[in-house]
């Protein structure tokens, strides 16, 4: 899942891969700002699935990159990056844009990505928030790396905020049913909270980024709840993933001041306010994108 706060760019260049042309099988409202949609196609499916590296499609944190095109130029997907850059201006290539998968149904052959919505900002809101049955959607991968080691001696802490939704959940889904920890999810206020399957003894805490004016600071609160945490002394495993000035503050928490060693840590940033996903991604190799200081 992916959130945009700016005008969007070009898609950046990089080599070929498979593009997989899903079709729009139905949507559906999950919280206030959540709209979950199923892609399927028989066909298509299988080519994912089949072209896939099998530890990324069982991972937790599975990811697709998402192609986007102006309706208005009429493109026609599969699309030719490489000859489009030809033909059209940086603002109208098709652009691209990182997704969690939600769900993989292996059964009935689909796939499902939760979008985030913040009324007409950004790309891939606008689309979800308007998607039909038949609508076709272009996306490449998948991507992923963590997965619940599933030690029942280990504590397992996850962080994040609406964009890690997905991730967490799979997360919860995958561990095993006498594991123990702690969730800290940012949602805007209690309408974006919605229900977890998890172990019993896995608590699930709502950080609301909305003080009582109405004003939200993406990352403010979580950061501040997580260095509230005590330390937890016992094995650790974390997953934490959000925005990337409270990822920065979380880390200086958990590496600086409870001194984790960053292997026990799956902690990245899924985004970055005030960047589209192209500007963040290329900031990424800037020191401005550094989570981690070494």
């Amino acid at each position: 899942m992916s959130i945009s706060n700016t005008p969007t760019s070009a898609a950046p260049r990089a080599r070929a891969v498979a593009q997989h042309i899903f079709t729009v099988i139905r949507t559906e409202k999950i919280a206030a700002s959540l709209i979950r949609v199923h892609l399927g196609g028989a066909d298509v499916f299988d080519a994912f699935v089949e072209g896939a590296d099998s530890a990324k499609l069982a991972a937790a944190d599975t990811y697709v990159k998402l192609l986007f095109s102006r309706p208005e130029l009429g493109l026609t997907p599969p699309y030719d990056l490489d000859a489009l850059r030809a033909q059209l201006s940086i603002e109208d290539m098709p652009v691209r844009r990182t997704y969690t998968v939600r769900q993989i149904n292996y059964d009935e052959r689909t796939i499902a990505l939760d979008f985030v919505l913040h009324g007409d900002e950004g790309v891939a809101g606008p689309w979800a928030a308007h998607a039909a049955p038949g609508d076709l959607l272009v996306l490449s991968g998948p991507g992923g790396q963590y997965t619940p080691s599933g030690n029942p001696e280990t504590s397992y802490l996850y962080i994040g905020d609406d964009a890690a939704i997905p991730a967490i959940a799979a997360a919860l889904k995958a561990l095993p049913a006498r594991a123990h920890g702690q969730v800290l999810i940012e949602v805007a206020d209690a309408s974006g909270e919605l229900p977890l399957t998890k172990p019993d003894d896995v608590a699930v805490r709502w950080v609301h980024r909305k003080d009582q004016t109405g004003r939200a600071s993406y990352g403010v609160r979580l950061a501040a709840e997580v260095a509230r945490l005590p330390r937890i002394t016992t094995p650790v495993e974390v997953f934490a993933h959000g925005e990337r000035e409270a990822m920065k503050a979380i880390r200086a928490t958990l590496q600086g001041e409870w001194g984790l060693d960053r292997r026990a840590m799956s902690l990245s940033a899924y985004w970055a306010f005030g960047r589209s996903e192209d500007g963040f991604q290329a900031e990424k190799r800037e020191p401005i994108g550094r989570i981690f200081e070494d």
